[in-house]
């Protein structure tokens, strides 16, 4: 199949270049964090123990850890990238969120002369203004505490922090606010995204949610595949215990390539340039995803047909009645507008990296477009009909019947994260202890 950009300069305006800034941007973020009973491992032996303890089938080991909640809060700075083109930001902002392994640069690469950019095609040949983040812990933002600080939604929080500031014009060297945002996010960034939407149906524009299903069961694919090491050990040494790096750039492979389909080099550069992940967030990876999302602006999910962690290797070996697996997230986005799911063909996990990637951003790109969400659109104000409780109700379904824990978090300082109780699981969809059922 041959992959290429088509039909941009009928879709939007194409700007000549772009201007990217980099930005170091206060926020705080408040999240009812999971208290788990899990010590920091310190070295490799423990960090396999941790995975090899997480990924064990028929168990739930996130339930068997988790002490109580609490609620987490603080000041943080987020390190991020604006970009525009040079006639000047449009109106509609597309915020980048990215997943595990990688930082803000997965949506901006230099290989190859930027050929790999998400941010380049998005600007340069569809005229947006973008906004990649390193997500808090990672990159360049505040690092934390790897097992009780940096989970998924005290990140999801600080994403609605940036996302609130952009619209008011609040983040010190953007000029405008934005009153049109849509998200884009991959793989933890798209369950960020979801969560996001989930809890606040009107706080984004239109939503494309990459290298993503709502099936979690092949989640512990990507833990054992990635052959996680301690990151200090593995000269990381910017980051402390608790955060695990890919052990050697066939983990890298194994969790985002489809074979004979990347450039060798390119796999180098993401083990080379590849970020960690912390304990807390392979405990709470399952929590966001797994609650009905009332979203209703358009909706658009783009996977790779050889994706490992949301599809096991193969997308289109779906339940009896969709044609793909991430089709069934139709059942969990009931309100979403030309809700739509692509399955990118001979494709891995990691679709930016990919020699597909052309097909991958302009799926992406005229799937805005076409949904008046064209760079220089005004879109009509939405009001998603929201469920009073949204925002507790982001939670996973824990393995088989095993049962989760509940307890009141200790209030610190005042919060827009959920207040009532959320359970954890790394795994949920279709698959528990060793059964399939069809959804």
């Amino acid at each position: 199949m041959k992959y290429s950009i088509a039909a941009a300069a009928a879709i939007a305006g194409v700007a000549s270049a772009r201007q990217c800034q980099n930005l170091t941007i206060p926020i705080y973020a408040s999240a009812r964090n999971g208290l788990f009973n899990q010590t920091t491992p310190q070295n490799n032996i423990e960090v396999t123990n941790f995975i090899l303890n997480l990924t064990q089938q028929g168990h739930n080991y996130t339930d068997a850890v988790l002490k109580s909640y609490q609620t987490v809060s603080g000041n943080y700075s987020i390190a991020a990238t604006y970009c525009q083109p040079d006639s000047g930001p449009s109106n509609v902002l597309q915020v980048l969120t990215h997943g595990i392994g990688f930082d803000r640069s997965y949506w901006d690469l230099s290989y190859n002369n930027y050929n790999y950019s998400y941010s380049g095609a998005a600007v340069d040949q569809y005229g947006y203004s973008t906004f990649s983040w390193d997500r808090l812990g990672i990159g360049m933002s505040s690092h934390g505490e790897p097992v009780n600080e940096i989970q998924a939604l005290l990140e999801v929080d600080a994403l609605r922090a940036l996302t609130t500031m952009l619209r008011n014009g609040e983040v010190s060297g953007i000029s405008k606010s934005f009153n049109t945002v849509v998200h884009v996010g991959h793989s933890f960034g798209s369950e960020h995204t979801y969560a996001l939407t989930a809890m606040y149906p009107n706080i984004s524009d239109g939503i494309a949610l990459t290298g993503f299903s709502q099936n979690g069961s092949f989640v512990p694919f990507f833990e054992l595949g990635g052959n996680f090491v301690d990151a200090p050990t593995a000269g990381l040494t910017n980051y402390t215990h608790g955060y695990f790096a890919a052990g050697n750039p066939t983990g890298v492979q194994i969790n985002f390539f489809a074979p004979n389909q990347f450039d060798p080099a390119i796999l180098q550069l993401a083990y080379t340039t590849g970020q960690p992940v912390t304990v807390g967030e392979l405990l709470t990876i399952g929590g966001e995803a797994g609650s009905v999302n009332n979203f209703c602006g358009p909706t658009l999910i783009i996977t790779g047909q050889r994706d490992i962690p949301y599809c096991g290797g193969d997308c289109l070996e779906a339940p009896t009645g969709y044609t793909s697996i991430p089709a069934t997230s139709k059942n969990y986005l009931p309100n979403a507008e030309n809700f739509e799911v692509v399955i990118v063909p001979n494709t891995g996990h990691g679709l930016n990296l990919q020699y597909s990637h052309p097909y991958t951003y302009s799926q992406i790109l005229n799937y805005f477009a076409q949904n008046g969400l064209a760079a220089n659109a005004t879109a009509s104000a939405k009001t998603c009909a929201s469920s009073p409780t949204a925002s507790s109700s982001v939670e996973s379904t824990a393995l088989g019947t095993e049962s989760a824990v509940s307890a009141s978090g200790t209030a610190s300082g005042s919060s827009t994260a959920p207040s009532a109780t959320n359970t954890y699981g790394s795994s949920r969809g279709w698959h528990s202890k060793g059964q399939h059922f069809s959804a």
